[in-house]
């Protein structure tokens, strides 16, 4: 018998002795090449004891192929090597989920993982490589996060945000022009409205990056973003959190213009943190000076 960290433990005790079946999480290995004994919480106690498996247990291994043939497991202070080699991690889309919420709420890995009452090498691993968690670890490690077991699998991925109950007792602040620097950030993505080369109104999605207190983004010549050059346009951010029915917006409104200097745009693209996400060729980079910086925060009002 052989596991790694994320797998299953399953003990199917016979029907005549009249004890249940018992499965839980496997979240520690004694030995490097991943065979018992292994710590295991269980999913019926939360409980993790080291456990010696008989012959009426197996393991049910991690789903989607993760293992490598020939490579051996290492003990869990290495779990987050435990699937590919060192440079070729590739985080399941739980994990990317989980990494992102962790890094908005401003949490450690140790401090995650102390709230979800898992070892922090197997957060590591959750984050950094594909993985299947067991659901008991799913819905602490999302209560430790502020968020729900359906948001960190992809759940409403198709919808529109928002689609959560509203608060019983809200509270709407304004927020002044340095809060709004701040929520604005570096980068992201944001909403740029725009009258199209038709004379309609368009509101369109844009990578974009701050630089010097300008909102700058890249997209195609003769695109419906492009459409924004030498008008007065207006760009919004903002971020729901559906968990806690909290969220804010910052709305920019500006002049915007063609960013034409050959040296400015060469500083742009090296500094940029991504490539557009739409794809395709995008060089026309485009400025937007804010002459109006505005925003608004709804959380809770006894918070």
């Amino acid at each position: 018998m052989r596991a790694q960290l994320g797998d299953q433990l399953v003990v199917e005790t016979p029907a005549a002795t009249g004890a249940a079946r018992r499965d839980g999480e496997i979240v520690g290995l004694r030995h490097d090449d991943g065979t018992p004994p292994y710590d295991v919480r269980w999913s019926d106690t939360d409980q993790v004891t080291l456990v010696f498996p008989g012959p009426d247990a197996r393991v049910r291994h991690l789903e989607g192929g993760q293992r490598v043939p020939g490579r051996e497991v290492p003990p869990a202070t290495d779990a987050a090597q435990a699937v590919l080699p060192a440079g070729q991690a590739d985080p399941g889309d739980v994990g990317r989920r989980a990494a992102a919420q962790r890094r908005r709420r401003g949490l450690s890995r140790a401090e995650t993982a102390h709230r979800a009452r898992m070892a922090p090498d197997y957060l590591a691993y959750l984050e950094e490589q594909p993985a299947d968690p067991s659901t008991s670890a799913l819905i602490r490690l999302a209560a430790a996060l502020g968020t729900s077991v359906a948001a960190l699998r992809g759940g409403g991925m198709e919808l529109p945000p928002g689609q959560g109950r509203a608060l019983r007792r809200p509270l709407l602040r304004d927020l002044d022009a340095d809060e709004c620097r701040a929520l604005l950030s570096t980068h992201g993505v944001g909403r740029i409205a725009v009258t199209s080369a038709d004379g309609r109104p368009a509101v369109v999605p844009v990578n974009y990056e701050v630089v010097h207190d300008a909102i700058v983004f890249r997209t195609a010549r003769h695109s419906v973003a492009a459409s924004a050059a030498e008008t007065e346009v207006a760009f919004e951010v903002d971020h729901v959190d559906e968990a806690l029915s909290q969220g804010w917006s910052v709305l920019a409104v500006g002049p915007a213009s063609v960013v034409t200097d050959p040296e400015a745009v060469r500083g742009l693209a090296l500094r940029a943190h991504s490539t557009p996400w739409a794809g395709g060729v995008r060089e026309m980079w485009i400025s937007i000076r804010p002459t109006s910086l505005t925003g608004r925060r709804i959380t809770a009002a006894d918070e």
